[in-house]
Formats: structure tokens, C-alpha cells, sequence
């Protein structure tokens, strides 16, 4: 089935499947928050990207893949992204990780507190981590590079189709993170890199990019 990124809340989850790295993407709660997981094809390891909500829902999730799961990776510290870290955590055994600023926030504090160009390895995959200041101050991204293909991003509340997350009408926290995501994100990656947000619809780089001067001139 080709892959969209469309996906509805409580639905059915879309897969993806790299060389390496099948992803599956699924919606849960209230908020419609969108849960990646990651799983390494040549090892069956897996990582969660927000155990947002819905426990049974994560773990049948988890059950598409493996069934295992190493690591959740919770992008930042906002309340919907994390309703069901605790229970998922406890049932997994899995390591969890987050931003180092976001860190003492969260529910269950992380194994792995991470900092910008960290690395996460689980099997034979590894994950860089981007930092992205201002809609919280501990955000993350996480970078995947498909050999011979493009990149993939998923970005949290970052970053959008349409612009960069909410940051509550703060002039300071918008020109810290549309600097972060022009910085390390656009003037990093190739227009073709494919960004995974926290909820709704999937992007492009090069979709995105153009518009940022526009962004910039409406101030959100």
C-alpha cells in the first residue's frame, strides 16, 4: 500500500518501509496526536516516538512490528504527548529519552537526557537528534538518513505543513525556533527530506521552505 501519511484518530496505522527501517504511523487521543514507531528490519528493535495516549492502542502498535520495544523518545514535555508514557514504560521495560531541558517535566523521568547532535542507536539504526528551541525549550527532532535515499524527520510540534509550532504568541520563542528549524533544519537537509509531524498530515522540506520568509512577516 502506498504510503500517505494520512492517517485518522483510533484508526488503523500506515506503514512505510525503508531498506532498513519500517515506520508506522498512527493517531490516538483527543488531540489527534500522531505515535511513530520505528522498527530496525535487520534486528526487530524498536523505538516509540510519543507514547501520546491510548496504552492498549501503543501496544497493539507495538505488536504490527516486533512486539518488542527498546526506547520511547518523547519529543517535548506538553501533557498530550506523553498521557501514556507512564503505563507504556512500565509495561515495556523500554528505556525512555528526551530533550535535556524538557526532561524534569515528564512524567517518567528519562533514561537518556538528550542534547543537539546526540545520537540514538537501536539495532542497526541510529537517529540524530536536532534541538529545536522555542515552542518548549527542550523540543527534539530525530533525523534519519536512508542510505541511498532521502532523509526522514520527525519534528515533533516544530514543525508543520504550513509553519513552525505554537509558541503562545512569544516573539522571543518564535525567532528562536523558526532560527532553530531554518538553521538546522532547511539549510541542513535536501528539499526531498521527509517531515513527520506531531499531529496531522506529513511534509517535504522543499514543500516547506519556500514559505519561510512568509512566516517570518506574520510572526507565527
Amino acid at each position: 500500500m502506498h504510503y500517505t501519511g494520512d492517517v485518522v484518530p483510533e484508526g488503523p496505522s500506515a506503514q512505510r518501509d525503508l531498506s532498513r527501517l519500517t515506520i508506522r504511523k498512527a493517531s490516538v487521543g483527543t488531540m489527534a496526536n500522531n505515535v511513530y514507531l520505528l522498527t530496525c528490519t535487520g534486528t526487530g528493535a524498536q523505538l516509540l516516538i510519543d507514547a501520546a495516549d491510548n496504552p492498549p492502542r501503543i501496544m497493539s502498535l507495538l505488536g504490527e512490528g516486533s512486539g518488542r520495544l527498546d526506547m520511547i523518545v518523547t519529543t517535548h514535555q506538553h501533557w498530550d504527548h506523553h498521557r501514556a508514557l507512564a503505563k507504556v514504560a512500565a509495561a515495556t521495560g523500554a528505556m525512555t529519552a528526551a530533550g535535556e531541558a524538557d526532561a524534569d517535566a515528564l512524567p517518567v523521568l528519562p533514561t537518556l537526557r538528550l542534547a543537539h547532535a546526540d545520537t540514538i542507536t537501536f539495532g542497526d539504526i541510529t537517529l540524530d537528534v536536532v534541538h529545536l528551541r522555542g515552542h518548549t525549550p527542550g523540543s527534539i527532532a530525530l533525523a534519519y538518513n536512508d542510505v541511498g535515499s532521502h532523509t526522514h524527520i520527525w519534528t515533533g510540534d516544530s514543525l508543520f505543513p504550513g509553519g513552525v509550532g505554537n509558541v503562545e504568541a512569544d516573539p522571543q520563542r518564535f525567532a528562536s525556533l523558526i532560527s532553530d528549524v531554518q538553521t538546522r533544519i532547511f539549510d541542513v537537509y535536501d528539499d526531498d527530506t521527509w517531515i513527520y509531524p506531531g499531529h496531522g498530515g506529513d511534509t517535504t522540506v522543499g514543500a516547506e521552505h519556500p514559505h519561510l520568509q512568509q512566516w517570518r512577516e506574520r510572526g507565527w
